[in-house]
């Protein structure tokens, strides 16, 4: 019989420490309050990620006619626009990309026969990257990219 009561006055005491534990939570609790500020709608960065995903789209057409991607279409805008081969730092420095994703778009554009890479002979661990005919004839077809893509943002 001592045993039982033993274990009714711990189990007592147990619950009479939980209550208090309980209240003294609950009476530290602060209530939620819903901050706009963190909406994602009311982020700013949000805002640019979403015009920038409907600008690439609403290029998606147009380059598909030609072939290229929204990403490829601006490394080849890159180097139709230097004066001759470009180094991949050079076309991941202009982009804002980093090799991991400038190496697969560039072999693509190679296997379509746009560009060329090649190693530098003055520094064998830099790539060059070069226009071919393809490359080039390809410029006088996106040439009316820019007007036509205005013409959609009237």
């Amino acid at each position: 019989m001592c045993a039982d009561v033993s274990v009714v006055q711990r189990h007592k005491k147990h619950s009479a420490q939980l209550s208090c534990v309980q209240s003294c939570c609950a009476s530290n609790i602060l209530p939620v309050v819903h901050d706009q500020t963190l909406d994602l709608d009311n982020q700013f960065c949000f805002s640019l990620y979403r015009a920038s995903r409907a600008v690439t789209r609403a290029y998606r057409p147009l380059l598909e006619g030609i072939g290229l991607t929204y990403p490829q279409y601006l490394a080849m805008l890159v180097l139709w626009h230097a004066e001759g081969p470009v180094g991949v730092n050079d076309i991941g420095t202009r982009l804002h990309l980093d090799s991991g994703t400038l190496t697969p778009l560039l072999r693509r554009l190679e296997d379509a026969g746009f560009i060329t890479r090649a190693w530098s002979n003055d520094d064998e661990r830099r790539r060059i990257i070069s226009l071919t005919d393809g490359g080039r004839s390809l410029r006088h077809q996106a040439a009316g990219l820019p007007e036509r893509m205005l013409a959609l943002y009237p």
